[in-house]
C-alpha cells in the first residue's frame, strides 16, 4: 500500500537534522573521545582531548557548531519503495531543506558554484544526495555535514588485483600519514574496497556513518579494522598532530564486488567533528 510523505514534512526533517549534527556530537564519538583520553599517554594530547570534549560540552549547551566549518551538507536518504512523495520534486525539498537549517541556525554556508572561480551560494545548497531505494513505507534521512579540511585529505586508488590486502594496508597507512595533522585528530577513518571508481569512494564515506565501536559483520574485515587501527595508532600523529597513540579512534571499511581486472580502494577521512543525525518518517 503507497504511503505518502509531503515535501514539507521532508523540509523540516532536513532542517532540523542541519542544526542537530553541527550542534551535538553523537555518543559514540563523545564515549570514543572519553576512551582516547583514557588511554592517551601524551600530555600535549591529553591537552587536546579534554579541549574537544569541553568544546562538545559548550556546543551541547549554547547550541552553536561544534566546528566553525559545518560543511557541505551530504544527505543519504533510504526511500521505501512503496513511499508517494507529494507536493514537489524531492531534492528541491532536502535543499530547501539545507537551505533553512543552514541559515536560520546560524550555520557557515559554504558552496561555491561554479566550481573554478564560483561565488559562495549564500545557504550552503545545493546539498550532496545520496539515494538508495528500499523495501517498506518509510524514509530514512541522514544529514552528514563533511568539512573540508578532513575531506581534502582524503584519497582513491584503482590497485592491480595483486596487490591484495598488502596494498590495501599500505595505501590506507600512507594516506592517513600524509594527511598528518591537517584532518584535525583524532580521526575516523573511513575505507571502501571494492566496486569500482566510484563506488568504492562512497563505501568510504557510508563506513563513517556507522557507529563507532561496532565492527564488520565478516570477521576477516573486522580483524583488517582492527589492524589498521592499530597501525595508524603507531605512527604518532596523535591528537591535533602534537604527537601521541590517539591518531585514530577507529577504522571502518565497507566492500562491495568488484571486477577481476582492478582493485578499487579509497580512503575518506572524518575529523574528531565526526557529525551525522539521522530520522526515519
Amino acid at each position: 500500500m503507497t504511503r505518502i510523505i509531503t515535501c514539507d514534512e521532508i523540509t523540516r526533517a532536513v532542517a532540523d537534522l542541519c542544526r542537530q549534527a553541527n550542534y551535538y556530537l553523537g555518543e559514540d564519538v563523545r564515549g570514543a573521545l572519553e576512551g582516547a583520553l583514557a588511554r592517551e599517554v601524551s600530555p600535549q594530547g591529553k591537552d587536546v582531548l579534554n579541549q574537544l570534549l569541553e568544546n562538545a560540552a559548550i556546543a551541547a549547551a549554547e547550541e552553536v557548531p561544534i566546528c566553525q566549518d559545518t560543511g557541505v551538507a551530504v544527505v543519504f536518504l533510504e526511500l521505501g519503495q512503496e513511499v508517494q512523495v507529494q507536493g514537489g520534486y524531492l531534492y528541491d525539498a532536502i535543499n530547501a531543506g539545507v537551505r533553512q537549517g543552514y541559515t536560520e541556525g546560524y550555520l557557515r554556508k559554504s558552496m561555491v558554484y561554479p566550481p573554478l572561480d564560483g561565488r559562495n551560494t549564500g545557504d550552503n545548497t545545493p546539498a550532496i544526495i545520496h539515494t538508495e531505494i528500499v523495501p517498506g513505507d518509510k524514509l530514512t534521512i541522514t544529514v552528514a555535514p563533511k568539512g573540508g579540511g578532513s575531506e581534502n585529505m582524503s584519497a582513491a586508488v584503482m590497485l592491480a588485483p595483486a596487490a591484495g590486502i598488502r596494498g590495501v594496508k599500505e595505501f590506507v597507512l600512507e594516506t592517513v600519514k600524509k594527511a598528518g595533522p591537517n584532518p584535525c585528530p583524532p580521526l575516523i577513518v573511513g575505507v571502501g574496497i571494492g566496486g569500482n571508481f566510484e563506488k568504492c569512494a562512497l563505501l568510504a564515506k557510508k563506513a563513517l556513518l556507522r557507529p563507532l565501536g561496532e565492527p564488520h559483520p565478516l570477521e576477516g574485515i573486522a580483524a583488517l579494522e582492527r589492524d589498521l587501527l592499530e597501525s595508524i595508532n603507531c605512527l604518532g600523529i596523535g591528537p591535533g598532530g602534537f604527537g601521541g597513540r590517539m591518531t585514530a579512534l577507529a577504522v571502518h571499511v565497507e566492500i562491495f564486488a568488484r571486477h577481476i581486472a582492478s582493485l578499487p580502494v579509497a580512503v575518506n577521512i572524518q575529523c574528531h567533528a565526526a557529525r551525522h543525525k539521522s530520522i526515519t518518517i
